[in-house]
């Protein structure tokens, strides 16, 4: 496959461009880059008389002189790509008189031109060393792209999902027991491995000019007591046989701390690691670990913190002062005037004029499965077998926005709302000020200083106000994606009940049977399961 092409010869008396034609499959002479050529060079033509040569069938010769053919040597026109990372060449015949370009000539003007990367010595040998390959782009120099490396990561050699869900028996009940949320380790046992960044490869454009890979991450091994750090920083091991729990990214090992029962007999329990209590946790006591708790008996109206999970086995009666807040998921046989926080899931059997506020979703299942009374909050979505009561409580629900962002976004509003009355109330003591001066009143020296105070802090509450609604915004993004959240109804939902999705509310006129609530339109509409 070779190019069509042209040259400067001489046809008796005369001299002129013969023009030869493009071999099977190769591209045609073009017309433009013969008449730049020439221009070039000086040379005059007829324009008509050349456009009929170039685009008939065969060879041809444009006279466009009398006398000896000129002596022009080889040229080439030479290109570089935008992103830099190529070079290419069409290289033109020399006349019948004119001398051919030299290998050694050609990389002299490409290092006068500052391309030294990348040269295709070879592929330009094949040109010189030839005939030559004319009006044919030829790529003389290409870049080297930078390789990408990877981020350092790290390997955990025990189970990180803390999000388990207890099992459901054939018979409708919740095993509670088969949770293994607690994952022991044995002294030496290797916890994490750091696997090491890649830094990647530098790149280079044709001029020699770096291009350099993104910057990759490092990690460090976060962990806290018991725990042994490799000499090389990055292995870790347990020093003692206990409990292995992964928390905000940090590793914690801890014996589970273990007792009968919490009541006068223990006082309140604080605890770093886990803690199992085999019987109840008598009211207004309170439990605090940094990770699961999980009471085999009854709450009564007691306070239970968790870093991890909150399990409990028979259930809890809040007295309504009963308050259980988890870091992770709460799975406990039935919630009643109790108020719950969980940053994941809410599981249990029944629900009864309680406040729940979960992360992910709230699911009411087993023999009951019902809600009557309070309200329920949940990022992801409700279900229950019951939803009210015939003539019962006020029930709300309320899904598709994380309450704890929404805590968050209300708390923000206010912040905004104080820092802007605050900015307005200083600027018009500010303005005051400065209409005085202009009218010559004289201060002191206290006042003025008092009024740079002033001055300084509307600049510093403007910053902290834009901070805070960057802050806002970002989390108003963040509940504005929570657009698949439901309330699913397994049995009946009464009347009087409100179902809250995002900012549409919908309150229940009828009876529902096996059915779901989605937002559609702005409104809340009952859907077909």
């Amino acid at each position: 496959m070779k190019n069509g092409f042209f040259q400067l010869v001489s046809q008796n008396d005369k001299y002129g461009l013969a023009i030869y034609r493009a071999g099977e499959g190769g591209e045609p002479v073009k017309l433009e880059e013969i008449k730049t050529y020439l221009s070039g060079f000086g040379l005059s033509y007829d324009v008509k008389k050349l456009e009929a040569i170039v685009l008939g069938d065969g060879d041809g010769f444009c006279a466009l002189g009398i006398g000896k053919c000129p002596e022009i040597p080889e040229t080439y026109n030479l290109s570089v790509s935008d992103d830099k990372m190529k070079v290419t060449v069409r290289f033109i015949a020399a006349s019948e008189t004119g001398k051919r370009m030299t290998f050694a000539d050609f990389l002299k003007d490409l290092r006068f031109r500052n391309i030294i990367f990348g040269i295709r010595e070879e592929e330009l040998k094949k040109h010189f060393e030839s005939e030559g390959v004319y009006c044919t782009e030829v790529v003389v120099a290409e870049g080297k792209d930078a390789v990408q490396g990877y981020d350092a990561r790290i390997e955990y050699y025990f189970d990180t999902d803390m999000h388990k869900r207890p099992l459901m028996r054939e018979d409708g009940s919740v095993d509670y027991f088969q949770m293994t949320t607690i994952h022991q380790c044995k002294k030496g046992e290797l916890l994490a491995r750091i696997i090491p960044e890649d830094p990647g490869e530098t790149g280079y454009n044709v001029f020699g000019q770096p291009i350099v890979p993104r910057d990759v991450k490092r990690q460090t091994l976060k962990y806290g007591r018991n725990i042994e750090l490799s000499e090389d920083r990055r292995e870790i091991r347990s020093m003692v046989d206990g409990h292995v729990s992964l928390v905000e990214d940090k590793v914690f090992v801890s014996s589970i701390f273990q007792v009968k029962n919490v009541d006068v007999s223990t006082g309140n329990i604080d605890f770093e690691g886990s803690i199992e209590i085999e019987g109840y946790v008598a009211e207004n006591f309170e439990v605090k670990a940094g990770g699961d708790v999980i009471v085999n008996g009854l709450v009564e109206g007691a306070k239970i913190t968790a870093g991890g999970n909150i399990i409990i086995a028979k259930g809890m009666n809040g007295m309504g002062k009963g308050f259980l807040k988890a870091g992770r998921d709460v799975v406990v046989k039935f919630l009643e005037n109790a108020r719950v926080v969980a940053g994941g899931y809410v599981q249990t059997e029944a629900i009864m004029h309680s406040h729940i506020s979960a992360g992910a979703d709230v699911r009411v299942e087993g023999r009951r499965g019902v809600i009557v009374g309070g309200h329920v909050q949940a990022a992801q979505g409700v279900s229950a077998r019951t939803i009210g009561a015939n003539m019962g409580a006020s029930t709300i629900l309320e899904v598709g926005v994380n309450p704890l962002i929404k805590e968050q976004v209300v708390r923000l509003q206010k912040g905004i709302e104080e820092n802007e009355k605050t900015i307005k109330d200083a600027r018009v003591i500010l303005e005051n000020f400065t209409e005085k001066l202009k009218k010559g009143v004289k201060f002191t020296e206290s006042q003025v200083k008092y009024m740079k105070t002033v001055a300084q802090m509307i600049e510093d509450k403007t910053a902290e106000a834009g901070r805070l609604n960057e802050k806002l915004n970002r989390f108003r993004s963040v509940m504005e994606t929570q657009k698949s959240a439901e309330v699913v109804v397994m049995d009946i939902i009464y009347p009087g009940t409100t179902i809250i999705i995002g900012d549409a509310i919908k309150t229940i006129q009828t009876e529902y049977h096996y059915c779901k609530f989605v937002k559609e339109k702005g409104e809340v509409c009952m859907a077909a399961m």
